[in-house]
């Protein structure tokens, strides 16, 4: 058989218009679209042009190739209109994993949000006046609520914006803006993507005034630095990092003391706030909310999707008066959230009001016993006896994850498994490769599973995934 050229290899592949009229696409025509399908065969035709450039198609490869035209053209399509933001399951055993979206969202939020969002709601509309209202409104009565001492207190108030780092940089320029802030040098953190408080303060327009040692500050060391131009005394708690050994820091009741005496705001960046005490679960020296605001501290700045386990957002709380200053400020609308945020916020905050906490899944996966999570283990290693896939359940530990309690780990039992002729790599590749995708983590040549952050009702698509790589 004489051999084909390029050129000749070429003239064989199909134009658009003649796959496009090809009876066996019609249907998927209608249901998609001609453009989507057209821009589909164009993708598929041009790849099969690449291979035979590069030497890598002759005549028999594009034989093969054309017999397969169709269902390619579906494969592209399908590619191309399928979601790039997709589920997966989420066995490392970090809760709140920040590559995996932080905290899922409750089943009431999702309802909540999917009615607000359905139609319209009252977001900045007074039912009971029938004239413009405030947004916030929403969730500020929950935190009062929840943040203030006294059901008659109205001392706490509280406003929303898109992340922590937002809620810093708002209360920074409210507050302090062409003025000082005093922090310790300790306390200069760097969070996730390379932000630096430095950074946040000089965006809001207020200056850095730097007091202690890395690893020593004292209290003395703030009221030495306070001047004329102070404005603020900011704490940061180092919520993705500790400093061990040598170190000191004052209390916070020393600050709030001084703070009152010089009559200078204190501001408390939290990072991950919780609204729910963490040496329930046996977590300690993680400060929640409560306990900063109840010290005296003037302002709070926390996140919406680490402890306290609902949406994306940042919290500002603290005096009412200092809130209001901040929510008249021009840049707490261009940081405002909208009422999908708002919605799921509401109804994660209404779970902490009914002191529901396992209706919120971070908080629920903290709370899991390593017992519990030892027998689902044990469920799923059982059905996977194999020549080739060598399953154990053994004890390990899970973290908070998310910048929030960095050295804090929660017991639990782990399926630790390895395939035969499979690197541990190569095979959390391929359980990656499952629809939905599981993640799971590497210690030491092992893949390791951790169901304490696997949802219970996925614990069959687990051990579906795991006897297919079992029996290939």
């Amino acid at each position: 058989m004489k051999t084909e050229s390029k050129a000749d290899l070429y003239r064989r592949l199909p134009g658009i218009d003649e796959i496009l009229h090809r009876s066996t696409l019609q249907t998927l025509i209608t249901e998609e679209g001609q453009t989507a399908v057209a821009d589909a065969a164009r993708a598929v035709i041009e790849s099969l042009r690449k291979e035979i450039t590069a030497g890598r198609l002759d005549s028999n490869g594009v034989d093969l190739a054309l017999s397969g035209l169709n269902q390619a053209v579906e494969r592209q399509l399908r590619v191309a209109l399928g979601y790039s933001l997709r589920n997966v399951i989420n066995a490392t055993g970090v809760i709140l994993h920040t590559n995996l979206g932080r905290a899922p969202i409750s089943a009431s939020a999702l309802e909540h949000v999917q009615r607000t969002a359905s139609g319209y709601s009252n977001l900045e509309f007074d039912l009971a006046a029938g004239v413009r209202g405030r947004r916030d409104v929403h969730v500020d009565r929950l935190f009062r609520k929840l943040l203030s001492e006294s059901e008659s207190s109205s001392a706490i108030s509280t406003i929303v914006v898109n992340n922590n780092a937002a809620a810093v940089l708002l209360a920074l320029n409210t507050l302090a803006e062409g003025g000082e802030v005093i922090v310790s040098r300790g306390e200069l953190v760097e969070i996730g993507g390379s932000f630096r408080i430095p950074e946040v303060m000089t965006k809001s327009n207020a200056q850095l005034c730097e007091v202690g040692t890395t690893n020593r500050t004292r209290i003395k060391d703030y009221e030495q630095a306070i001047n004329e131009n102070t404005r603020l005394l900011l704490r940061v708690h180092r919520s993705n990092f500790q400093i061990t050994g040598f170190t000191e820091q004052p209390e916070i009741g020393e600050l709030v003391n001084l703070a009152r005496k010089r009559n200078i705001p204190l501001m408390e960046d939290l990072g991950s706030g919780a609204l729910f005490d963490l040496r329930s679960v046996g977590i300690t020296g993680e400060p929640g909310v409560l306990d900063s605001l109840h010290a005296g501290v003037d302002v709070v700045t926390y996140s919406g999707d680490k402890l306290l386990g609902g949406p994306q957002a940042g919290m500002i709380s603290g005096r009412a008066d200092l809130i209001s200053r901040m929510r008249s400020n021009s840049l707490f609308r261009a940081l405002r959230v909208d009422k999908l945020t708002y919605a799921a916020l509401e109804a994660t905050l209404m779970a902490y009001v009914k002191g529901d906490h396992d209706a919120i899944p971070a908080v629920r996966m903290m709370r899991l016993p390593k017992e519990e999570i030892g027998k689902r283990a044990e469920a799923v290693a059982d059905k996977l006896r194999s020549s080739t896939l060598v399953v154990e359940v053994v004890d390990g530990e899970s973290v908070i994850g998310g910048g929030a309690a960095p050295s804090a780990t929660l017991p639990t039992r782990l399926l630790s498994m390895a395939r035969e002729g499979l690197s541990a790599d190569e095979l959390c590749a391929k359980l990656r490769a499952f629809e939905p995708p599981i993640v799971a983590r590497v210690d030491e040549g092992r893949v390791l599973l951790d169901l304490r952050t696997v949802f219970p009702e996925q614990d069959p698509l687990v051990l579906c995934a795991l006897q297919q790589i079992a029996a290939s």
